[in-house]
């Protein structure tokens, strides 16, 4: 049986898409969505002072497209941090206006190999890489996707040895694209549907463009990649909250 990679896992990680009751949210009066706003910023404040402190991960976006309104990306030590935020999500005033409309629950992964036989205790790297704060760019771009395993396609029949040429040639197509784009990778074996999830964030959009259609040309993805649906957003910081639901013009 071939050998199966090593890994050592970090923090989990919880991608909560939302769609805003628009209809809901215009029918509410102006004093009340005024309240219901001032909570809402308060309650993502308060998860950017844990990305900022290094407790736990968390970034909001404006999602472009019909898939999704709005995202809210989390990581956490432990899956009862992540039930603990779902709960005060739901248990919000504001929360009814705001239903789920796709979610994706993972952990933070890297490969021993990558580690290099190094422990995250001894490795500032190690912890930045496992542990990590959500990136203060400007965009992101979220995909999730599985290892083919179809006939002599079969990724898993791989010997460890081919998987992992294969891969260091992957490998260095990010690490060239590595001074424009910062990638968290999660697996999610056992947790969700897909494989892994991939997070890629970046100050410029066309960036994600290039690294994904490059990696196209790879073997170990265009043999064995299979993707799941790309969601594109916009960081909002809690600042820009309110003017994302009322734009200025608008108040």
């Amino acid at each position: 049986m071939p050998e199966a990679v090593a890994t050592i896992e970090g923090w989990y990680a919880l991608h909560d898409f939302r769609r805003v009751d628009w209809e809901r949210w215009h029918a509410t009066p102006k004093d009340i969505r005024a309240a219901l706003l001032e909570d809402l910023v308060q309650w993502t404040t308060a998860w950017e002072q844990k990305n900022q402190g290094r407790q736990a991960g968390f970034g909001s976006y404006q999602m472009l497209g019909h898939k999704a309104d709005l995202l809210f990306l989390y990581f956490a030590p432990r899956l009862e941090d992540l039930a603990e935020a779902e709960a005060h999500f739901r248990s919000a005033a504001w929360a009814g206006l705001l239903a789920p409309v796709w979610s994706y629950l993972s952990v933070v992964e890297l490969s021993q190999y990558l580690a290099k036989g190094e422990s995250a205790e001894n490795s500032p790297y190690l912890q930045g890489r496992l542990y990590p704060s959500v990136p203060q760019t400007r965009y992101l771009v979220f995909y999730p996707m599985s290892k083919r395993r179809q006939a002599n396609d079969n990724w898993y029949m791989l010997s460890a040895d081919e998987r992992r040429e294969l891969m260091q040639d992957h490998g260095l197509i990010g690490h060239r694209h590595r001074s424009q784009v910062t990638q968290i990778i999660t697996g999610s074996q056992g947790l969700d549907d897909w494989e892994w999830g991939v997070t890629l964030f970046a100050d410029d959009a066309v960036a994600f463009k290039k690294i994904v259609y490059e990696m196209r040309f790879d073997e170990a993805t265009a043999r064995f990649g299979e993707f799941g649906p790309f969601y594109t957003g916009i960081r909002l910081d809690s600042g820009a909250v309110e003017h994302w639901f009322v734009p200025p013009a608008m108040i």
